[in-house]
């Protein structure tokens, strides 16, 4: 999907050429799951996977979306009606943009949108936040807003959590808007200062799988909801500001003094425990050992398997299988409840290891899934 096959597309909605044409890519979670809205750290990297956007100005307080993706015509929106709740489609997204600036004081006064995306959604794969980072950064350039990538994030998420109604938190947006070719981007999300780590596989004769199992999930969905309640519930508990601030090697004091709380107990112990797997993660990476990640990855699979309970059994199955097949490493990433698992594998081992998951999925019944390689790529950016 080339930015001029966007722009033409554009022209022949709208009888005008676009300003411009940007992109933000999708993004991988590489270890750090479910730790961003407890201030804590993740490691995200950027696919080759992106939305692209054509988008021009309009100065009559209208915005108009249409995207190739969906197969409905144009939708034309008013700026003053746009409000929290209001739309309940695609449509949401890039106008939660607008309304989440508006609302932040800038002047937007209209805009002619055309989208597409490479980006598989319900994937984990973070499809929503290429499409609002895509926007705000169009909207940020043509209407020379100034703002850098960490604060078009934190605009983007007001945009997912206020305006669509789902609890995300910062990670997906960031890494859309600001990881770098051939590195994982160590993002504390607290402060949202970041790291580049250096992150080539293939020149270590690795490679890193992408599993998408098929299996459609949606964040504004309640389980989502209700672990991230459970999350607030722990630190109020704890009397602390967020699950971050309980040291790794304090976890055991911590559980003991929730007592009886069942239902909180595994989630504090996963937030803690991932804590500390992405910063093993950076450490072996820096360290240049890349390999060594693989059990940590698998760590890290077990606990959102067994207390953030966030699995299914198709993601369970990618990682029993890839394991027995000889993988370092496995596990399921994004928010859960389908999506897809990551694989990290030896590169001569990698097309037997496909063939080894395809085969248990057929035997199990289940939808044929999609894999694929991912490759560190560029955060958002301006194409045309």
């Amino acid at each position: 999907m080339g930015a001029q096959q966007v722009a033409d597309r554009f022209a022949e909605l709208y009888g005008a050429r676009p300003e411009g044409v940007w992109a933000a890519p999708g993004r991988v979670n590489l270890i750090g799951e479910h730790t961003d809205y407890n201030d804590g750290f993740v490691m995200p990297f950027a696919l080759p996977h992106q939305a692209v956007a054509a988008v021009s100005r309009r100065t009559d307080g209208v915005l108009r979306l249409h995207s190739a993706d969906i197969g409905d015509g144009v939708t034309e929106l008013r700026l003053d009606d746009l409000a929290p709740g209001g739309d309940h489609d695609w449509t949401a997204y890039p106008a939660g943009v607008v309304w989440a600036l508006r609302e932040a004081g800038h002047e937007i006064t209209g805009a002619d949108v055309h989208l597409a995306s490479t980006v598989p959604t319900g994937a984990g794969l973070s499809s929503s936040a290429a499409l609002e980072v895509v926007i705000a950064l169009a909207l940020n350039d043509l209407y020379g807003l100034g703002l850098k990538g960490w604060r078009l994030a934190r605009l983007c998420q007001r945009a997912e959590n206020v305006y669509v109604g789902a609890p995300t938190g910062i990670m997906d947006q960031t890494a859309s808007a600001c990881c770098e070719t051939g590195h994982a981007l160590f993002l504390d999300t607290r402060d949202l200062s970041q790291r580049q780590i250096p992150f080539d596989l293939a020149a270590e004769g690795l490679r890193l799988l992408v599993v998408d199992t098929q299996v459609k999930h949606a964040h504004s969905g309640g389980e989502y909801g209700k672990r991230r309640a459970g999350c607030e519930k722990g630190a109020a508990l704890l009397g602390v500001d967020a699950l971050r601030d309980i040291p790794y090697d304090g976890l055991d004091a911590a559980l003991a003094r929730l007592g009886d709380e069942a239902d909180v107990v595994p989630l504090v112990r996963h937030v803690v425990t991932e804590n500390e797997r992405v910063e093993r993660t950076v450490a072996l990476l820096r360290a240049g050992d890349p390999r060594a990640i693989g059990p940590v990855l698998t760590e890290g699979h077990a606990s959102l398997r067994d207390d953030f309970r966030i699995s299914c059994p198709e993601l369970d199955l990618v990682v029993d299988t890839a394991l027995a097949g000889g993988a370092l490493g496995a596990r399921m990433t994004g928010g859960g409840f389908g999506g897809s698992a990551i694989v990290l594998a030896e590169a001569a081992d990698v097309e037997t290891l496909t063939k080894s998951v395809e085969a248990a999925f057929a035997a199990a019944g289940f939808t044929a899934p999609r894999v694929f390689e991912a490759v560190p790529s560029a955060g958002a950016r301006r194409l045309v």
